[in-house]
């Protein structure tokens, strides 16, 4: 019935999704294991895409040729960009999206995908011959031959759903937990450990009373991820803000007694950025009230999502407490928020693409992992998924760099430091984040997914056509001049000082309250000239003339400090030898295998003079 595939991906995820494309896409035949084919790329948390610094990650994601922003631009509800108050490096793209139609985008995008096939079922454990991956052994007793296998299970390694004093087995709401897997691998010698995540109770959207509400709309002129011609938005639903109070909390704590997390039935450590409610309040007891974020899950049901309400107390306590809240005094509840414990695998155990350091042709990505997040899962799926292709191959790995994307600062993290809670990103994992804004994604990563076969040749000509037209704009804006006469009223309307003689328009860009709109306003011979550049293209010319010293000092920074990347260390390396090495190093080096120096420098509990150490004895 099966024919022999290349990579067997397991989970059908964001993780297990984007790995499944990105394989398939660069030619190998391709099996997607799915114990449910009708929930293949659930959002099983908020119906959201993006976010601080998540939303840099899906612009990368697509820009490489993944298809998180294709899918997140065709079920989109809302989108806002966060954090235009601050500096463009954290500027943020979100999406409110349609839950059903994601999953269905998601799964027609897969179904239109050649050398994609699916099988619905439970894998059990993988088949292992010597010390390579052979194939994967499913519920029934099958066993389906491969080259290569990509895990991604997510939440269902012997998952546990804990709701007050009651707790049972599952991955998600109404879904039975995966066994087995994490069994294998341990005697196959991986360590493993135990997180927690949650989520909110559902709410009838018809049951709430928006009056008593805060409205948040979308932005007027909304943008979207991907940078292929997706649909822009024209229309948007709003999502509403309203506040827990000091009766919300009465109630809460009703239920403390009987809460799996506070009575210690919960072992697995929680998402340090996203507790529960029960949590915040137990923590920040001196805080009277806490934000919360009424989310609509689609365009056609009125079912809600209450993000910043996340608990597992006992139904009746979160009902109760629920219909405290402004706006809710008559709320209906669809399904109890809940937490869910499942199984996950020190990623210190991985390669830098991803591959198990013990079972070769073995990737892991997403919740396996140790992180947190759609966004976070979707690009380890992507990696996964390419590098699997790649090995298969015989090509070198992509392992991006922590100048080159959040994608390649995620998983030096994960390597090289670990977690022991659930890892999210933030603008400030990024020491580069002037370098890896959103608005520059493709210009950074569009030719590397073109030689990888995943951005496709149009997308690299749209590519060249934009860097070509904003070098033409710079050249321009550095030729163009202005005089005293023609920019002085509107500068000191703008607050900004008069000119005392001609200057080039470029150096006024690099003033503060100047602007391409102010640009426009200033001079009628500079509007005739802006006025044949695309929107994107004039974004791009006023980051880099406001920010070029910056720019420069960080890639100045990143070009020498990365350098140690180009020197390889051979993979049997005997740190015992070393004997200045400092014992914690010694034992970091030996356990993570580190295949560069540069990766090497950026270990957790490797110090500058283990480097340096290092550097000179392998130089001899």
């Amino acid at each position: 019935m099966f024919t022999q595939y290349d990579v067997i991906v397991v989970g059908g995820g964001h993780a297990g999704c984007e790995a499944a494309a990105a394989a398939a896409n660069m030619g190998s035949k391709v099996l997607l294991i799915t114990m449910n084919m009708n929930t293949i790329a659930q959002m099983s948390c908020n119906p959201a895409m993006g976010g601080v610094a998540k939303g840099q990650i899906i612009r990368e994601i697509d820009a490489l040729g993944g298809y998180s922003g294709i899918v997140s631009d065709r079920s989109m509800l809302q989108f806002r960009m966060l954090n235009l108050s601050k500096g463009p490096a954290m500027w943020s793209p979100r999406s409110q999206n349609d839950r059903m139609r994601f999953a269905e985008e998601w799964r027609l995008m897969l179904e239109n995908t050649a050398n994609v096939d699916f099988w619905q079922e439970m894998a059990t454990g993988i088949v292992v011959k010597g010390d390579r991956v052979v194939g994967v052994k499913t519920a029934l007793g099958i066993e389906v031959r491969c080259k290569a296998v990509v895990l991604t299970n997510g939440t269902f390694l012997n998952g546990t759903i804990h709701i007050g004093e009651k707790n049972f087995g599952g991955g998600r709401a109404a879904e039975r937990a995966a066994s087995g897997i994490t069994e294998q691998l341990i005697g196959l010698g991986f360590e493993s450990g135990r997180m927690k995540t949650g989520t909110p109770p559902r709410i009838d959207g018809r049951s709430l009373d928006y009056k008593r509400m805060e409205e948040q709309k979308g932005d007027p002129n909304p943008c979207k991820f991907s940078f292929t011609d997706t649909e822009p938005l024209k229309e948007q639903l709003s999502c509403w803000i309203t506040y827990t109070n000091d009766a919300v909390h009465r109630e809460l704590q009703k239920g403390f007694d009987q809460s799996p997390m506070f009575q210690g039935r919960i072992k697995g450590l929680g998402p340090r950025y996203c507790p529960s409610i029960e949590d915040k309040i137990n923590r920040f007891a001196e805080r009277d009230r806490h934000q919360i974020f009424v989310e609509p899950e689609g365009w056609k049901t009125v079912e809600i999502y209450v993000n910043g309400f996340s608990t597992s107390l006992p139904e009746d306590i979160q009902f109760a407490a629920i219909r405290k809240i402004p706006g809710f005094e008559n709320a209906k509840m669809f399904r109890p928020g809940y937490a869910i414990e499942y199984d996950y695998f020190p990623p210190t155990q991985l390669k830098m693409s991803l591959e198990t350091q013990l079972i070769d042709n073995l990737y892991f990505a997403g919740q396996i992992n140790g992180t947190t997040g759609y966004e976070e899962a979707a690009c380890q799926g992507l990696m996964a998924g390419i590098n699997a292709h790649n090995k298969l191959h015989d090509k070198e790995p992509l392992i991006l760099k922590r100048s080159e994307a959040y994608i390649g600062v995620l998983i030096d993290d994960l390597v090289n430091k670990g977690t022991e809670e659930p890892y999210r990103m933030f603008t400030s994992r990024a020491e580069y984040r002037i370098l890896l804004r959103q608005d520059n994604a493709d210009l950074r990563l569009t030719e590397t997914g073109h030689k990888l076969g995943l951005a496709s040749d149009e997308r690299l000509q749209k590519l060249k056509n934009k860097q070509a037209a904003i070098a033409q704009l710079q050249s321009e804006l550095k030729d163009l001049r202005t005089t005293p006469d023609v920019a002085n009223q509107e500068l000191v309307g703008l607050n900004s000082s008069p000119l005392t003689e001609k200057v080039p328009v470029e150096n006024l860009l690099r003033r503060p309250h100047v602007g391409m709109a102010e640009l426009k306003k200033i001079d009628p011979h500079i509007q005739q000239v802006l006025s044949k550049y695309s929107t994107e293209v004039l974004e791009q010319v006023e980051m880099n003339t406001k920010y070029q010293s910056y720019i420069q000092r960080e890639q100045k920074l990143a070009e020498k400090i990365l350098s140690l990347d180009d020197y390889r260390i051979l993979p049997n390396f005997d740190y015992d030898r070393v004997k200045a090495l400092s014992a914690e190093a010694r034992e970091k080096l030996k356990k993570i295998k580190p295949e560069t120096l540069g990766q090497l420098s950026r270990i957790s509990g490797v110090s500058p003079a283990d480097v340096s150490v290092l550097t000179v004895y392998m130089g001899k």
